[in-house]
């Protein structure tokens, strides 16, 4: 027998350090038992953005799925600056194509490709958004 799904909520929580609050009562789930579960099995990424997938059952039970980092705070912290650019023209930081190459091995479960050269492009395109110079 499968359960009837209430809702299904996308967020973005502190790794490691998520608090009950209003961003999940509106999932509708049990708030301590979901940070507890939550906290332990994103541990390891502490001071990140971590995004999660909800899914809450009519009979107050839950599932979640925790995704990878999203690409442009990995990508600030391979620059080592603060925030991007304002415009995409003016670049105020660089990484390495290495960088760039780890960030796209990191990220392929959660794109669009399973080709990390392809992945490479993706993340790329956003640091170009975003000011950031890639060097050799």
């Amino acid at each position: 027998m499968t359960k009837k799904v209430v809702k299904v909520v996308k967020m973005e929580l502190p790794g490691g350090n998520a608090k009950p609050g209003p961003k999940l009562a509106s999932a509708q789930i049990n708030m301590a038992k979901f940070c507890t579960d939550f906290n332990a099995k994103t541990a390891d990424r502490r001071d990140q953005v971590v995004p999660v997938i909800i899914t809450a059952y009519e009979d107050k039970s839950y599932d979640f799925v925790v995704k990878t980092t999203p690409v442009a705070p990995l990508i600030l912290k391979a620059a080592g600056i603060a925030k991007g650019s304002g415009s995409a023209k003016t670049i105020v930081g660089k990484i390495t194509k290495a960088q760039l190459r780890e960030i796209a091995e990191y990220k392929l479960p959660d794109l669009n490709t399973e080709n990390v050269e392809e992945a490479e492009k993706i993340v790329a395109g956003t640091c170009r958004q975003m000011g950031i110079a890639i060097v050799d």
